[in-house]
């Protein structure tokens, strides 16, 4: 480690901690040329393994910059976004793997997305989910619908096309 005042390579750890419930180690140096300290962080890193097999450091502003697409002429923020993109590679880290499939990237995305703008969640589940018709459209409404209402999905995680889900108010 190269200490960040006089680039001297001769450091020594004072200290260590784990911080992030478990995901980063802080470490408190001091530098044996110059005897300044400084603190260094050591984080898991995320790596995505897409569908050719290649690795790639998973990087939360690409994941971001799918949504804000997705986002394009929503009343969303770029706090939000970055909100998100925190949750998401929140959720990630919390699984414990090194490396994770991109198919569980955007499925990561998905929750958070729909919490926040169900129009920008249904741009994104489109392209993710690969939507062919115009009724694939109309079973993530009305699955949205339905959860909106309350009324759990079908098994598959979509209501059947065309069906209406009826709502009872209770008697009084």
């Amino acid at each position: 480690m190269h200490c960040p005042h006089c680039r001297h390579t001769d450091t020594r750890v004072l200290d260590s901690r784990v911080a992030d419930d478990g995901g980063s180690i802080r470490r408190r140096r001091t530098c044996s040329s110059c005897q300044k300290r400084f603190t260094t962080v050591e984080q898991m890193q995320l790596s995505v393994v897409k569908r050719s097999g290649a690795t790639e450091p998973f990087t939360r502003e690409k994941a971001v910059a799918g949504v804000r697409k997705a986002c394009k002429g929503r009343p969303v923020t770029e706090d939000q976004l970055a909100c998100l993109g925190q949750e998401v590679e929140d959720a990630l880290r919390s699984e414990g793997a090194a490396e994770i499939p991109a198919h569980e990237v955007g499925l990561a995305i998905l929750g958070p997305l729909k919490r926040l703008d169900e129009v920008a969640y249904l741009r994104f589940a489109s392209v993710y989910r690969a939507f062919e018709s115009a009724d694939d459209f109309e079973d993530e409404i009305a699955a949205l619908r339905a959860e909106r209402a309350g009324v759990p999905d079908s098994p598959e995680g979509l209501a059947p096309a065309g069906e209406l889900v009826e709502t009872s108010a209770p008697p009084g």
